[in-house]
């Protein structure tokens, strides 16, 4: 199991992903997407780079806003799974044009 990022380590990985935010206990950014189908777009390939990650992200869309939010609740808050997969969104996100 990974371990828990420290709060020091939170900081710094924040730092670093612009538009991400959160505790030790789980992060989250919102995305907003062109249009409602381009948000969709934008879930569909979170969800295959999840599968293969095997590490799912809670997803809330509303309208063309996307919300994603990260913590690997087999360790107990956000750890380096959690950060890969932010890079990962924030990839698939600017791929679409999302801010």
């Amino acid at each position: 199991m990974t371990e828990v990022l420290s709060a020091d380590e939170l900081s710094t990985v924040l730092a670093s992903r612009p538009g991400w935010a959160g505790t030790t206990d789980a992060i989250e950014r919102t995305v907003d997407a062109a249009d409602f189908m381009t948000g969709i777009r934008i879930v569909d390939e979170v969800a295959e780079a999840a599968e293969a990650a095997d590490h799912h992200p809670d997803i809330d869309i509303r309208w063309r806003r996307v919300r994603f939010a990260l913590a690997s609740h087999d360790a107990g808050g956000v750890t380096t799974r959690d950060v890969d997969l932010a890079a990962r969104i924030d990839a698939i996100a600017a791929a679409h044009g999302a801010t």
